[in-house]
């Protein structure tokens, strides 16, 4: 019978050694530097105590099967047994080798430990999210890096820390990876994902417990006449916090008051269509508000849900405009786009919310547009002024319009307000009625007050 020493002369069983000593090197050093909190990304968890453990298995593995292999070879072969090579290390060559391969092996492993290291960053990085893995995403990619958290990494929100988190996420991720490889991605992307509770997302930055006082919002809108009439209205938003109501009774963060418990029932997968809310507050009061006709069998069909911030800010990471009017209103009122040209906000939007078979399409259209439109002026208008307002109307376009993936206006509802989609109104349209006869209040001045101008 062949001797263990001869059977683990296998390539097989070689190879399965050097996998495992290389690989549980590599874990112990990642896991030291992890414990000692030099990752922040949440894929360490995943590369360090699933990957590497895998990988140190499977070399595990291979030595057995190794060993196998070179058992039957030699029960077929005897004459194939052969001791092990003798190292004299009197000999000088044979001590050059020797050293030339522990230090080379000793460069494979620092190696291994950059490339690890390297890697981890590189898979927390926006541009893996949004670039190299996540092609689809290019829109939420685009539109993220101008909004508010453009400094926050995509894994913070749709990650997380752990393990736990990192294994559930991935594994949503591996059915993205299939619908990718065979070109069964959803177009658009759903705006609704599977997100984290959001204190545990936003919480990081952001607290429940903040009180907020009032604060003004100036909204400037543009007609569509030749001097491109200005209207501005003045709101007192009604900001508050969780238990702290503003000067006038009222505090729209109440919603986030962690001593209330707000469930709702949602029947579309937008989370737009709302028939049933159910409150219960600090005393443990509960009431349940019913929009009529509402049966039974949608409620038990529908999503039910636990009220938090992304409810309301649903588009605050990557927001993509719901509205070309509002986009241009806002580029007039910025001095993006000129006022002085005529018409400048009716053929900005018309430009906006044609279709085209591209961005490409779209962008050169808007470029020939704008210009045919304003020629027959000549000097009676700016170039500057038109140069300067083609590249904003194209710059509008490109951050909000894909039609690769079929995102347009409007594709993505904004649920923070009411001017462009339901938003408040989900809840907020005095149609909710409890059994003591009560409905969730449809009040303006509920959330905010207009500020006449004197």
């Amino acid at each position: 019978m062949p001797s263990r020493a001869a059977l683990v002369r296998h390539p097989i069983a070689i190879a399965g050694a050097v996998i495992t000593t290389v690989s549980a090197a590599v874990f112990i050093a990642l896991a030291i530097a992890v414990a000692l909190g030099m990752f922040e990304n949440p894929y360490a968890g995943l590369v360090v105590f699933v990957g590497l453990p895998a990988i140190f298995v499977l070399g595990l593995l291979l030595i057995p099967t190794g060993m196998w292999l070179q058992r039957r070879k030699l029960r077929l072969h005897p004459e194939a047994d052969q001791d092990w090579p003798v190292l004299d290390f009197r000999r000088p060559k044979v001590r050059r080798t020797t050293l030339v391969i522990g230090a080379l092996t000793a460069v494979n492993l620092m190696i291994m430990l950059l490339a690890g290291y390297g890697t981890l960053h590189s898979m927390e990085s926006a541009s893996f999210c949004g670039q190299t893995c996540h092609e689809p995403m290019h829109p939420q990619f685009t539109a993220w890096q101008a909004a508010p958290h453009a400094r926050v990494r995509c894994v913070e929100c749709h990650i997380g820390d752990g393990a736990r988190a990192m294994v559930h996420y991935k594994l949503v991720g591996v059915r993205q990876l299939y619908h990718v490889l065979t070109n069964q991605i959803p177009r658009p992307i759903p705006s609704v994902a599977d997100m984290r509770p959001a204190l545990q997302i936003c919480g990081n930055c952001h607290w429940a417990e903040r009180g907020r006082t009032d604060r003004i919002r100036v909204i400037r809108e543009f007609a569509d006449d030749e001097t491109n009439s200005e209207t501005t209205t003045v709101l007192q938003m009604h900001l508050g916090g969780p238990g702290q109501p503003t000067g006038e009774g009222r505090a729209i963060h109440w919603h986030a008051d962690p001593r209330i418990n707000i469930t709702y029932v949602a029947t579309d997968a937008e989370r737009q269509t709302i028939p049933f809310v159910k409150v219960t507050d600090a005393e443990g009061k509960v009431r349940e508000f019913v929009t009529e006709g509402t049966t039974p069998a949608q409620l038990a069909q529908g999503e039910h849900r636990t009220m938090d911030c992304i409810d309301c800010h649903n588009s605050v990471g990557h927001r993509i405009s719901p509205a070309p009017e509002r986009t241009v209103d806002e580029a007039i009122a910025a001095g993006k786009i000129s006022r002085s040209l005529p018409f400048v906000r009716r053929e900005a939007v018309r430009l906006l919310k044609a279709d085209y078979t591209g961005q490409d399409a779209g962008m050169r259209a808007i470029d020939e547009g704008l210009r045919k439109f304003y020629a027959p002026r000549g000097s009676a208008i700016d170039a500057r002024n038109v140069d300067q307002a083609v590249d904003s109307v194209r710059a509008a376009f490109s951050n909000n319009v894909f039609p690769s993936m079929k995102i347009k206006w409007g594709v993505y509802p904004d649920n923070l307000g009411h001017m462009t989609s339901s938003g408040c109104f989900r809840c907020h349209d005095g149609s909710h009625t409890a059994k003591d006869g009560s409905t969730i209040s449809n009040d303006c001045e509920y959330c905010h007050k207009q500020i006449e101008k004197p």
